[in-house]
C-alpha cells in the first residue's frame, strides 16, 4: 500500500488494481494548492467522509475527467449527479453498510460531525450524515479513514468488526477531536500498527501541528506517520 497526504484530510491510496482517492480537497487547500490534476491522474475511485466544501472539494471535476467510481452516502452522489457526475458511476451507500468497489470493499461507520455544501450564497445544501470509511483489501493492510469526528465509545465496535491496521485520524481540534483525545481514541479503542493524523494546520483556527497527538501515543506501540504533504509512502 502506498498512500499520500495532500494536506486537511484528503488522501490518495494505491493498491494492486486501485487508485484511490479520499476527501480530495485540493485546488481550494492551502496545505496543497497545486491543482487536483497530479494527484487525480490515474484515479479509479474518489471517497467522500462528508459533504462539507473542505472535504467534498473537486470531487465533481476529478470525477468527470477520470471516470473513477464515486464511493459516497446517498445524498453525497444525488448531488454530485447534479453537478454532472455520471449515474452509472455512483456506489451509494450509508452507516453500517459495506459496498463491493471491485478489488476492495468499503464499509460505511459513524462519525460524530454534520455534513452540508455551503452553494456560496450563504445557504447550505444537507448531504446526509457524516461517516468513516473501513477499507478492506484482498492482500494489503485494512484502512480506517475516520472522516470528521470526536471520540465515541463504539469505535471499539469498529476494532472488534474490522480489526484496521491503519488509521488516518483528525486531531486538528475546534471541528473535530484534539490531538489528545484523538491519541486517546487511538490508544483506548484500537490496535492500529500506523496512524496518520490529519484535518490541522489547513487554516488558522486549527492546531498548527500534530505534536499533541504525537506525544500521546508515544509507548504506544503505534507508528506514527506525518509525511510531507504530496510525498508517498509505503505501508
Amino acid at each position: 500500500m502506498k498512500l499520500t497526504h495532500y494536506g486537511h484530510s484528503a488522501f490518495r491510496v494505491d493498491v494492486d488494481g486501485a487508485a484511490i482517492l479520499i476527501d480530495p480537497f485540493l485546488s481550494g487547500n492551502p496545505s496543497w494548492g497545486r491543482g487536483w490534476e497530479g494527484p487525480a491522474e490515474g484515479a479509479t475511485h474518489v471517497l467522500l467522509t462528508h459533504g462539507h466544501n473542505d472535504h467534498l472539494g473537486d470531487a465533481a471535476e476529478i470525477l468527470k475527467a477520470t471516470g473513477a467510481q464515486l464511493v459516497a452516502n446517498f445524498e453525497i452522489c444525488m448531488y454530485l449527479i447534479g453537478q454532472g457526475v455520471s449515474g452509472d458511476r455512483i456506489n451509494p451507500g450509508n452507516t453500517g453498510g459495506t459496498v463491493d468497489c471491485g478489488g476492495f470493499t468499503t464499509t460505511f461507520v459513524q462519525a460524530l460531525h454534520s455534513s452540508s455544501f455551503n452553494v456560496g450564497d450563504g445557504s447550505n445544501v444537507y448531504l446526509g450524515n457524516p461517516l468513516g470509511l473501513v477499507l478492506h483489501f484482498p492482500d494489503d493492510k485494512t484502512l480506517y479513514h475516520m472522516g470528521d469526528t470526536d471520540i465515541f465509545s463504539d469505535m471499539a465496535l469498529i476494532n472488534e468488526l474490522h480489526q484496521p491496521q491503519v488509521g488516518l485520524v483528525p486531531t486538528g481540534d475546534r471541528f473535530t477531536m484534539g490531538g489528545a483525545v484523538a491519541s486517546l481514541a487511538c490508544r483506548r479503542f484500537f490496535k492500529f500498527e500506523t496512524v496518520v493524523p490529519c484535518h490541522y494546520k489547513t487554516f488558522g483556527m486549527l492546531d498548527q501541528s500534530a505534536d499533541k497527538f504525537v506525544e500521546g501515543m508515544q509507548e504506544s506501540g503505534t507508528t506514527v506517520l506525518v509525511p510531507d504533504v504530496g510525498k508517498p509512502v509505503e505501508l
